[in-house]
C-alpha cells in the first residue's frame, strides 16, 4: 500500500529522517494472531500484531525464543495460516487464496534463505540456484543469473555440489537461489547462524547490496546485534507483540535496546553493558537458553515446504 515517510538515503543506502520520499509497503499484517492448543493449554505465539514491510528496505526482526518472531515470519511469508488477522503481499490478501494460487505466490513472489542452507546435495551450485525456475518450468534469465553470481563471487563454484563448498559458499548459493525469481520479498531465517564471522559478513554484505543495488526487500530474523546493524530498521518482539523499533541502529544501539527489553539477572546494567555481549544476552559462562533458538521439527518442515512447493 503506498504512503509517505520522511526518509533520506545515506551513503549506505539506508534511511534517515530528513527528506520526504514516497514508499510502498511490500507486505503488511493487521491484527495478526496465532494460537496453539485449546482451553487451559492454549499458547499465544502472536498477539494481534500490526506490521508493515516497506519495499526496498532491509528489516531485521529480533527477540528471544518464544517471542513470536519465527511465527511472524512464517505468517508473513504465507508458510502458515493465522488464527485471526490478515496478511497482504502487495495488494493480495493471502488468506483468501486457495492452495494452488498460494503455492504459486510463494514460489514466484517470495524468496527464502534458511540457517541450514537447505541445498539439494545431489545438484550443483548452478542447479540449486535455478531450482525454483526449474520447478516452475520457467526459463533462466541468464543476464540476471550472471549478475547475481558475479556479485556473490560464485562464478568458479557453479559446477560444485554442496559437499564441495564451504558453509559461506553454500549460504551464498542459497542467497542466489532466493533472488532468481526476482521476488517481492526475501525472508532470511537466521541466515548467518551457522557461519563464521568472515562468511557471515559476506552474506550480510550481499543482502545489504541486494537492497541498495537491486531494490530488493529483505526481512531477516536474527539474535545477533551485529547482523541486525546491517538493516535499515530493527523490530523487537516479546511475548507475541512488537515492543520497540529502531531505525538505522548501530551495534551499540541494538545491544542497549536488547539489554533493556530482555533483561537477564546475568546481564550488566548501564554503560558497562555496552560492547560486552554479542547479542545482549547473559555472560558467556552462563548463556541463557533463549539465546539458543533451537529449530523445531515444525520449523524444519516449513522450511522444506517453502523450497519445494
Amino acid at each position: 500500500m503506498p504512503g509517505e515517510r520522511k526518509v533520506k538515503r545515506n551513503l549506505y543506502g539506508r534511511c534517515a529522517a530528513d527528506t520526504v520520499e514516497r514508499v510502498t509497503v511490500a507486505a503488511r499484517a493487521k491484527g495478526l494472531t496465532k494460537t496453539y492448543g485449546s482451553g487451559d493449554a492454549v499458547v499465544t505465539a502472536l498477539d494481534g500484531v500490526d506490521f508493515d514491510i516497506v519495499q526496498g528496505e532491509f528489516t531485521a526482526i529480533m527477540g528471544p525464543s518464544g517471542s513470536g518472531k519465527s511465527t511472524l515470519m512464517h505468517l508473513m511469508a504465507a508458510l502458515d495460516t493465522p488464527t485471526s488477522g490478515e496478511v497482504w503481499l502487495g495488494d493480495t490478501a493471502v488468506g483468501s487464496l486457495a492452495d494452488t494460487p498460494l503455492t504459486k505466490l510463494r514460489r514466484e513472489r517470495v524468496g527464502f534463505v534458511f540457517q541450514a542452507f537447505n541445498l539439494v546435495p545431489t545438484l550443483t551450485a548452478r542447479e540449486n540456484i535455478v531450482l525454483p525456475l526449474s520447478i516452475a518450468g520457467k526459463p533462466v534469465d541468464e543476464e540476471w543469473f550472471d549478475r547475481i553470481v558475479d556479485v556473490l563471487g560464485l562464478r568458479d563454484r557453479l559446477t560444485h555440489k554442496p559437499s564441495e563448498l564451504s558453509g559461506g559458499q553454500q549460504q551464498r548459493v542459497a542467497c542466489a537461489r532466493a533472488l532468481m525469481n526476482r521476488p517481492d520479498i526475501v525472508f532470511g531465517d537466521e541466515p548467518t547462524g551457522n557461519l563464521d564471522s568472515t562468511s557471515a559478513a559476506e552474506v550480510l554484505t550481499f543482502l545489504r547490496r541486494s537492497v541498495n543495488e537491486f531494490n530488493q526487500t529483505v526481512v531477516m530474523l536474527t539474535h545477533d546485534a551485529h547482523a541486525a546493524s546491517y538493516a535499515d530498521r530493527t523490530v523487537f518482539l516479546s511475548d507475541g507483540r512488537i515492543v520497540d523499533e529502531l531505525r538505522n541502529p548501530s551495534h551499540s544501539d541494538l545491544l542497549r535496546a536488547m539489554a533493556r527489553l530482555y533483561p537477564s539477572p546475568f546481564t550488566p546494567q548501564g554503560p558497562e553493558a555496552d560492547g560486552i555481549y554479542r547479542d545482549g544476552g547473559s555472560i558467556p559462562e552462563r548463556r541463557d537458553d533463549w539465546l539458543d533458538d533451537v529449530e523445531t521439527t515444525a520449523e524444519r518442515s516449513i522450511a522444506r515446504r517453502a523450497l519445494l512447493d
